[in-house]
Protein backbone atom coordinates (compact mmCIF):
# COMPACT_ATOMS: atom_id res chain seq x y z
CA UNK A 1 0.00 0.00 0.00
CA UNK A 2 1.19 3.35 -1.34
CA UNK A 3 2.33 5.52 1.84
CA UNK A 4 0.48 8.04 2.10
CA UNK A 5 2.49 11.88 3.41
CA UNK A 6 1.64 15.28 5.06
CA UNK A 7 1.95 16.52 1.90
CA UNK A 8 -0.56 14.92 -0.18
CA UNK A 9 -3.44 16.49 1.88
CA UNK A 10 -1.50 20.40 1.39
CA UNK A 11 -3.20 23.62 -0.37
CA UNK A 12 -2.43 27.01 -0.35
CA UNK A 13 -5.15 29.14 1.24
CA UNK A 14 -5.08 32.78 1.20
CA UNK A 15 -5.33 33.96 4.71
CA UNK A 16 -8.25 36.55 4.17
CA UNK A 17 -10.30 33.60 3.77
CA UNK A 18 -10.32 32.32 7.11
CA UNK A 19 -12.91 33.49 9.14
CA UNK A 20 -13.27 36.03 11.44
CA UNK A 21 -16.36 35.76 12.69
CA UNK A 22 -20.05 33.95 12.96
CA UNK A 23 -22.27 35.26 9.96
CA UNK A 24 -25.36 37.16 11.89
CA UNK A 25 -28.05 34.04 9.76
CA UNK A 26 -26.40 30.66 10.99
CA UNK A 27 -28.38 29.33 8.08
CA UNK A 28 -27.22 32.10 5.82
CA UNK A 29 -23.47 30.08 5.31
CA UNK A 30 -21.97 28.93 1.50
CA UNK A 31 -22.74 25.25 1.63
CA UNK A 32 -20.88 23.54 -1.68
CA UNK A 33 -22.23 20.13 -2.80
CA UNK A 34 -19.96 17.42 -3.60
CA UNK A 35 -20.57 14.11 -4.90
CA UNK A 36 -18.06 11.38 -3.57
CA UNK A 37 -18.12 8.89 -6.52
CA UNK A 38 -18.09 11.80 -9.37
CA UNK A 39 -16.36 14.06 -7.84
CA UNK A 40 -18.95 16.64 -9.05
CA UNK A 41 -20.04 20.30 -7.13
CA UNK A 42 -22.25 22.15 -6.57
CA UNK A 43 -22.72 25.73 -5.07
CA UNK A 44 -25.85 26.59 -2.45
CA UNK A 45 -26.59 27.97 0.83
CA UNK A 46 -26.67 25.95 3.97
CA UNK A 47 -30.52 26.26 4.28
CA UNK A 48 -30.64 24.50 1.01
CA UNK A 49 -29.75 21.39 2.71
CA UNK A 50 -33.53 20.29 2.50
CA UNK A 51 -33.46 20.00 -0.68
CA UNK A 52 -30.80 17.37 -0.45
CA UNK A 53 -32.13 15.71 2.93
CA UNK A 54 -35.00 13.17 2.47
CA UNK A 55 -37.72 11.40 4.96
CA UNK A 56 -36.12 8.40 6.07
CA UNK A 57 -32.43 9.96 6.31
CA UNK A 58 -30.68 9.49 9.89
CA UNK A 59 -28.79 12.90 10.73
CA UNK A 60 -26.26 12.34 13.66
CA UNK A 61 -25.29 15.21 15.70
CA UNK A 62 -23.01 16.29 18.23
CA UNK A 63 -24.84 17.37 21.49
CA UNK A 64 -21.48 18.47 23.54
CA UNK A 65 -21.50 21.68 25.03
CA UNK A 66 -18.43 24.01 24.63
CA UNK A 67 -16.92 25.29 28.25
CA UNK A 68 -15.81 28.50 28.44
CA UNK A 69 -12.41 26.95 29.03
CA UNK A 70 -9.93 29.86 28.93
CA UNK A 71 -9.04 31.52 31.83
CA UNK A 72 -6.79 34.98 31.99
CA UNK A 73 -5.12 35.12 35.77
CA UNK A 74 -1.91 35.96 37.93
CA UNK A 75 0.90 33.97 39.64
CA UNK A 76 -0.14 34.49 43.35
CA UNK A 77 3.88 35.19 44.11
CA UNK A 78 5.16 37.25 41.29
CA UNK A 79 1.81 38.70 39.54
CA UNK A 80 2.85 37.37 36.02
CA UNK A 81 -0.06 37.23 33.50
CA UNK A 82 -1.02 33.59 33.18
CA UNK A 83 -3.42 31.48 30.74
CA UNK A 84 -5.30 28.37 31.73
CA UNK A 85 -7.10 26.32 29.19
CA UNK A 86 -9.29 24.01 30.69
CA UNK A 87 -8.65 20.15 28.71
CA UNK A 88 -10.40 17.07 30.87
CA UNK A 89 -12.05 17.39 34.21
CA UNK A 90 -9.97 14.95 36.59
CA UNK A 91 -12.12 14.56 40.23
CA UNK A 92 -11.83 16.10 43.63
CA UNK A 93 -12.13 20.12 41.37
CA UNK A 94 -9.00 19.05 39.35
CA UNK A 95 -7.94 19.43 35.95
CA UNK A 96 -5.64 18.27 33.21
CA UNK A 97 -4.45 22.01 31.52
CA UNK A 98 -2.58 24.10 29.08
CA UNK A 99 -0.91 26.69 30.87
CA UNK A 100 0.74 29.46 29.34
CA UNK A 101 4.02 30.74 29.92
CA UNK A 102 4.62 26.92 30.33
CA UNK A 103 7.92 27.00 31.55
CA UNK A 104 7.48 28.46 34.75
CA UNK A 105 4.53 26.65 35.70
CA UNK A 106 6.24 23.78 38.32
CA UNK A 107 4.74 22.15 40.87
CA UNK A 108 3.25 24.09 43.53
CA UNK A 109 2.87 27.25 42.18
CA UNK A 110 -0.25 29.46 43.05
CA UNK A 111 -2.79 31.33 40.35
CA UNK A 112 -5.45 33.47 41.36
CA UNK A 113 -8.22 34.76 38.57
CA UNK A 114 -10.92 37.15 39.18
CA UNK A 115 -9.79 38.84 41.98
CA UNK A 116 -9.76 35.98 43.89
CA UNK A 117 -13.19 34.70 42.83
CA UNK A 118 -11.20 31.10 42.02
CA UNK A 119 -7.75 30.09 43.17
CA UNK A 120 -5.51 26.58 41.38
CA UNK A 121 -2.50 25.26 42.18
CA UNK A 122 -0.19 23.03 39.95
CA UNK A 123 -0.15 19.86 41.15
CA UNK A 124 2.06 17.96 38.41
CA UNK A 125 3.55 18.06 35.05
CA UNK A 126 1.98 15.71 32.64
CA UNK A 127 2.87 14.12 29.24
CA UNK A 128 3.00 16.62 26.37
CA UNK A 129 3.54 19.62 29.08
CA UNK A 130 0.27 19.20 30.44
CA UNK A 131 -0.08 20.40 33.84
CA UNK A 132 -2.91 19.07 36.43
CA UNK A 133 -4.26 21.57 38.20
CA UNK A 134 -6.13 22.23 41.77
CA UNK A 135 -8.91 24.43 41.61
CA UNK A 136 -10.47 26.07 44.92
CA UNK A 137 -13.71 28.70 45.02
CA UNK A 138 -16.66 29.36 46.60
CA UNK A 139 -20.03 27.84 45.45
CA UNK A 140 -20.69 26.23 42.10
CA UNK A 141 -17.58 25.84 40.17
CA UNK A 142 -20.28 25.95 36.36
CA UNK A 143 -21.16 29.32 37.57
CA UNK A 144 -17.65 30.74 38.76
CA UNK A 145 -16.47 29.68 35.22
CA UNK A 146 -19.15 30.81 33.38
CA UNK A 147 -18.68 34.26 34.83
CA UNK A 148 -14.78 34.52 34.62
CA UNK A 149 -13.95 32.22 31.62
CA UNK A 150 -13.93 32.77 28.20
CA UNK A 151 -14.88 30.71 24.83
CA UNK A 152 -11.38 28.72 24.16
CA UNK A 153 -11.41 29.98 20.16
CA UNK A 154 -9.36 27.85 17.38
CA UNK A 155 -5.64 29.60 17.27
CA UNK A 156 -6.22 30.86 13.27
CA UNK A 157 -9.29 33.11 14.99
CA UNK A 158 -7.66 36.39 16.18
CA UNK A 159 -11.47 38.33 16.59
CA UNK A 160 -12.90 38.64 20.01
CA UNK A 161 -16.33 36.92 20.31
CA UNK A 162 -18.81 39.09 21.55
CA UNK A 163 -21.47 36.58 22.03
CA UNK A 164 -20.43 33.35 23.93
CA UNK A 165 -23.75 31.44 22.20
CA UNK A 166 -22.25 31.83 18.70
CA UNK A 167 -19.40 29.01 19.12
CA UNK A 168 -22.37 26.58 20.75
CA UNK A 169 -24.80 24.81 18.45
CA UNK A 170 -28.36 25.61 19.03
CA UNK A 171 -28.61 22.16 20.48
CA UNK A 172 -25.84 21.89 22.90
CA UNK A 173 -27.02 19.89 25.85
CA UNK A 174 -23.54 18.37 27.64
CA UNK A 175 -20.83 20.84 28.95
CA UNK A 176 -17.30 18.87 28.34
CA UNK A 177 -15.89 20.16 24.73
CA UNK A 178 -12.80 22.61 24.31
CA UNK A 179 -13.65 23.20 21.46
CA UNK A 180 -16.95 23.76 19.24
CA UNK A 181 -18.28 20.70 17.10
CA UNK A 182 -18.07 23.52 14.19
CA UNK A 183 -20.56 21.91 11.42
CA UNK A 184 -23.06 22.20 13.45
CA UNK A 185 -23.20 26.03 14.05
CA UNK A 186 -25.05 26.06 10.38
CA UNK A 187 -28.36 24.15 12.16
CA UNK A 188 -31.06 27.36 13.34
CA UNK A 189 -34.56 25.93 15.44
CA UNK A 190 -36.53 26.38 12.74
CA UNK A 191 -34.20 24.69 9.97
CA UNK A 192 -33.77 21.38 12.29
CA UNK A 193 -37.65 21.76 12.77
CA UNK A 194 -38.04 21.75 8.93
CA UNK A 195 -36.31 18.77 8.66
CA UNK A 196 -38.16 16.56 11.52
CA UNK A 197 -41.58 17.39 9.22
CA UNK A 198 -39.72 16.47 6.59
CA UNK A 199 -39.67 12.77 8.14
CA UNK A 200 -35.72 13.11 8.43
CA UNK A 201 -34.44 11.21 11.69
CA UNK A 202 -32.48 13.35 14.10
CA UNK A 203 -30.32 11.59 16.13
CA UNK A 204 -28.06 12.87 18.97
CA UNK A 205 -24.27 11.26 20.17
CA UNK A 206 -21.61 13.20 22.50
CA UNK A 207 -18.10 13.80 21.56
CA UNK A 208 -16.60 16.24 23.80
CA UNK A 209 -14.10 17.80 21.28
CA UNK A 210 -10.11 18.29 22.71
CA UNK A 211 -8.04 21.06 21.49
CA UNK A 212 -5.78 17.88 20.34
CA UNK A 213 -8.67 18.47 17.12
CA UNK A 214 -5.97 21.51 16.54
CA UNK A 215 -2.94 19.86 16.86
CA UNK A 216 -0.93 19.66 13.76
CA UNK A 217 0.29 16.81 11.90
CA UNK A 218 4.35 16.74 12.57
CA UNK A 219 5.12 13.56 11.31
CA UNK A 220 6.07 13.20 7.37
CA UNK A 221 4.45 9.64 7.47
CA UNK A 222 0.99 10.13 8.65
CA UNK A 223 0.70 6.59 9.92
CA UNK A 224 2.98 7.55 12.70
CA UNK A 225 1.02 10.66 13.97
CA UNK A 226 0.08 9.92 17.66
CA UNK A 227 -3.64 10.70 17.25
CA UNK A 228 -5.25 12.53 20.42
CA UNK A 229 -8.15 10.58 23.06
CA UNK A 230 -12.07 12.13 23.07
CA UNK A 231 -14.52 10.52 25.23
CA UNK A 232 -17.86 9.86 23.54
CA UNK A 233 -20.80 8.48 24.80
CA UNK A 234 -23.74 6.72 22.17
CA UNK A 235 -27.00 6.58 24.26
CA UNK A 236 -29.24 3.01 23.96
CA UNK A 237 -32.19 5.22 21.95
CA UNK A 238 -29.54 6.50 19.86
CA UNK A 239 -28.45 3.41 18.54
CA UNK A 240 -31.50 1.51 17.98
CA UNK A 241 -32.75 4.37 15.94
CA UNK A 242 -29.25 4.82 14.09
CA UNK A 243 -29.47 0.73 13.73
CA UNK A 244 -32.80 0.80 12.49
CA UNK A 245 -32.35 3.21 9.64
CA UNK A 246 -29.33 0.96 8.77
CA UNK A 247 -31.65 -1.83 8.44
CA UNK A 248 -33.99 0.42 6.25
CA UNK A 249 -31.25 0.80 3.93
CA UNK A 250 -31.55 4.54 5.06
CA UNK A 251 -28.62 7.06 4.27
CA UNK A 252 -26.60 7.97 7.93
CA UNK A 253 -25.42 11.42 7.86
CA UNK A 254 -23.05 12.70 10.00
CA UNK A 255 -22.74 16.27 11.07
CA UNK A 256 -19.23 16.66 11.77
CA UNK A 257 -16.18 15.21 12.07
CA UNK A 258 -16.73 14.19 15.42
CA UNK A 259 -20.25 13.16 14.81
CA UNK A 260 -18.74 10.61 12.30
CA UNK A 261 -15.67 9.82 14.61
CA UNK A 262 -18.50 8.48 16.87
CA UNK A 263 -20.11 6.63 14.72
CA UNK A 264 -16.74 4.74 13.51
CA UNK A 265 -15.99 4.40 16.75
CA UNK A 266 -19.03 2.85 18.23
CA UNK A 267 -19.68 0.43 15.55
CA UNK A 268 -18.49 -3.34 14.86
CA UNK A 269 -16.92 -5.14 11.92
CA UNK A 270 -20.85 -5.65 10.77
CA UNK A 271 -21.86 -2.01 10.99
CA UNK A 272 -23.96 -1.93 13.87
CA UNK A 273 -23.34 0.72 16.50
CA UNK A 274 -23.50 0.06 20.58
CA UNK A 275 -24.53 2.19 22.83
CA UNK A 276 -22.12 2.87 25.64
CA UNK A 277 -18.78 5.32 25.98
CA UNK A 278 -15.55 5.06 25.72
CA UNK A 279 -12.28 6.95 24.71
CA UNK A 280 -11.49 7.33 21.39
CA UNK A 281 -8.29 7.76 19.07
CA UNK A 282 -9.71 6.62 15.80
CA UNK A 283 -7.84 7.98 12.90
CA UNK A 284 -9.23 8.22 9.63
CA UNK A 285 -7.42 8.37 6.53
CA UNK A 286 -7.90 7.04 2.72
CA UNK A 287 -8.44 3.38 2.76
CA UNK A 288 -10.05 3.45 6.01
CA UNK A 289 -13.47 1.47 4.99
CA UNK A 290 -16.40 3.03 6.91
CA UNK A 291 -18.81 0.75 8.67
CA UNK A 292 -21.31 3.52 9.15
CA UNK A 293 -21.88 6.65 7.97
CA UNK A 294 -23.33 7.41 3.83
CA UNK A 295 -22.42 11.18 3.97
CA UNK A 296 -20.96 14.05 6.13
CA UNK A 297 -22.50 17.85 6.16
CA UNK A 298 -18.71 19.31 7.58
CA UNK A 299 -16.68 22.52 7.18
CA UNK A 300 -13.63 23.38 5.23
CA UNK A 301 -10.61 22.45 7.28
CA UNK A 302 -6.77 23.05 7.78
CA UNK A 303 -4.48 21.56 5.41
CA UNK A 304 -2.33 18.45 6.33
CA UNK A 305 -4.98 18.39 9.17
CA UNK A 306 -6.05 14.87 10.19
CA UNK A 307 -9.74 16.42 9.43
CA UNK A 308 -8.77 17.05 5.47
CA UNK A 309 -7.56 13.01 6.02
CA UNK A 310 -10.69 11.99 6.87
CA UNK A 311 -13.05 13.65 4.41
CA UNK A 312 -10.14 12.40 2.21
CA UNK A 313 -11.04 9.03 3.30
CA UNK A 314 -15.00 9.21 1.97
CA UNK A 315 -14.66 11.29 -1.15
CA UNK A 316 -11.45 10.24 -2.30
CA UNK A 317 -7.96 13.04 -1.44
CA UNK A 318 -8.43 14.19 -5.83
CA UNK A 319 -11.83 14.73 -5.27
CA UNK A 320 -11.63 16.74 -2.18
CA UNK A 321 -8.65 18.99 -3.24
CA UNK A 322 -10.29 19.54 -6.26
CA UNK A 323 -13.84 20.65 -4.25
CA UNK A 324 -11.24 22.77 -1.92
CA UNK A 325 -9.35 24.31 -5.22
CA UNK A 326 -12.84 25.17 -6.64
CA UNK A 327 -14.11 26.23 -2.72
CA UNK A 328 -11.01 28.90 -3.15
CA UNK A 329 -11.60 30.51 -6.51
CA UNK A 330 -15.27 30.83 -5.19
CA UNK A 331 -14.16 33.02 -2.53
CA UNK A 332 -15.50 30.56 0.67
CA UNK A 333 -15.23 31.33 4.01
CA UNK A 334 -12.92 28.60 5.64
CA UNK A 335 -12.53 26.55 9.21
CA UNK A 336 -14.72 26.82 12.01
CA UNK A 337 -16.69 29.98 11.92
CA UNK A 338 -16.89 29.46 7.45
CA UNK A 339 -19.13 27.98 5.08
CA UNK A 340 -19.93 23.67 4.90
CA UNK A 341 -19.69 20.76 2.79
CA UNK A 342 -22.01 18.05 1.91
CA UNK A 343 -20.63 15.09 0.91
CA UNK A 344 -23.00 12.43 -0.13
Amino acid sequence: MEVLKKSDFYFDLPQELIAQDPLLDRSSSRLLKLDKRSGAVSHHHFRDITGFLRKGDCLVLNDTKVIPARLLGVREDTGGAVEVLLLKRRENDQWETLVKPGRKARAGMRLVFGDGLLKATVLDVLEEGNRLIQFEYDGIFEEVLDRLGEMPLPPYITHKLEDKSRYQTVYARYEGSAAAPTAGLHFTKELLWQLEQMGVDIVYVTLHVGLGTFRPVKTDNILEHHMHSEFYQVSQEAADRINAAKERGDRILAVGTTSCRTLESAADGNGVIHAGCDNTQIFIYPGYRFRMIDGLITNFHLPESTLIMLVSALAGREHVLSAYEEAIRERYRFFSFGDAMFIC
